[in-house]
């Protein structure tokens, strides 16, 4: 049965062990990091840079008690992610959210180029056949996948297995382009945009929001580029109007999701991966839209295990137990304590993901919770 430490969020004592950081570097120290990495080894710690407007991600201070500790046993850290938009946006947006090599001590780098076209294919399943892995986290030894656990547009639920998945993959590759990056999995290559001009508002929001530029608006008419969408639904979920529809198959994109993350997984030999989820400022959508809502629940505290499978299930069963917040999404979709808030919020079947990963290898969903 898979070890995963805990450390709750509560801080009831006015010291610095009883603070999340402080929790954070105990949590650290329990689970012996020597055990994982070597000195001078290089560790990369995948993060999720966020967006514009999106600042509830991991906080630069945990990012920075991780980079610390792995300093302290001689390994080299440093702090990545792949490219959602440009690359030299991408990096000012980080730098906007306070992450950069000054305030986690570490260089800040793009896994996949500037271009986000860096990419190595490798074999992923039968759903993705291949999928195009970044090339700095296919090559590097050893990598900390720090998760902010929230909830999601497609995945309903986001943790570590989407910050594999969607954050170790390329968002294109350089012969295939989108179909064998990010893109593979929104809606397997095969999602139409379809739009009700009745229903539009013309907000265009969907124009503004796509990371691609693939709706644009002439004459009152939305046009749509096909084959540079990369299917993320975005336009979709913004629209409020209800007049935009992005089909999908929940259970193929799940498994999909499992697929990936093993493909990113297999890159690395054994015990050279270890997750971290922080369950605080759990908001309703994942940290590339450009906006941040207000939890939905309350912070949690901090989950690490070497388990995939096993952290996420430790994070999905204190969330079932979580109470909704007022005045968050929650209360507006009438969500009351003892329901399942974000299945409820997005109506989609999370723990697809989780079986499926399970069931591929990647873990196993009994485990022991140490408290620390």
């Amino acid at each position: 049965m898979s070890k995963v430490y805990f450390s709750s969020a509560r801080a009831i004592k006015w010291r610095y062990e009883d603070s999340m950081p402080g929790k954070l570097d105990a949590l650290l120290k329990k689970v012996g990091l020597m055990g994982y990495f070597s000195p001078d080894e290089w560790v990369a710690v995948k993060t999720h840079f966020g967006s514009e407007g999106a600042h509830r991600t991991v906080r630069p201070i945990f990012l920075r008690k991780v980079v610390d500790a792995l300093k302290r046993i001689g390994a080299k850290p440093f702090v990545t992610d792949t490219v959602r938009i440009r690359g030299l946006d991408y990096l000012e947006v980080a730098n906007q959210n306070g992450i950069n090599h000054l305030s986690v001590g570490a260089p800040v780098v793009l896994a996949d180029g500037l271009y986000g076209k860096d990419s190595i294919m490798v074999k992923a399943g039968e759903i993705l056949g291949e999928i195009a892995v970044a090339s700095l986290i296919h090559d590097v030894p050893a990598m900390v996948v720090c998760s902010h656990v929230k909830g999601h547009i497609n995945a309903g639920y986001a943790g570590a297995l989407k910050n594999l998945a969607m954050g170790g993959v390329s968002s294109a590759h350089r012969s295939c382009g989108w179909k064998c990056g990010r893109g593979a999995m929104h809606t397997i290559g095969e999602g139409e945009l379809r739009w009700d001009a009745d229903k539009c508002g013309l907000c265009y929001q969907c124009r503004d929001i796509c990371p691609l530029d693939a709706i644009t608006f002439r004459d009152d008419q939305l046009s749509w580029d096909g084959n540079i969408c990369w299917r993320c639904g975005r336009c979709e979920r913004v629209c409020q109007s209800d007049a935009l529809s992005m089909p999908g198959d929940d259970r193929r994109f799940m498994s999909s999701l499992a697929e990936a993350a093993k493909a990113v997984i297999g890159t690395f030999e054994a015990d050279k991966i270890i997750y971290i989820n922080f369950l605080a400022e759990i908001q309703p959508e994942c940290d590339c839209m450009p906006m941040a809502d207000v939890p939905v629940t309350q912070d949690i505290g901090i989950l690490i295990s070497q388990d995939l499978v096993a952290v996420e299930q430790a994070s999905i069963d204190m969330l079932l137990k979580a109470v909704p917040l007022p005045s968050s999404l929650a209360e507006e979709k009438k969500i009351v304590a003892g329901e399942d808030i974000l299945l409820k919020l997005h109506n989609k079947p999370y723990i697809i993901q989780v079986e499926e990963a399970q069931r591929l290898g990647l873990g196993s969903r009994e485990y022991e919770l140490i408290e620390i």
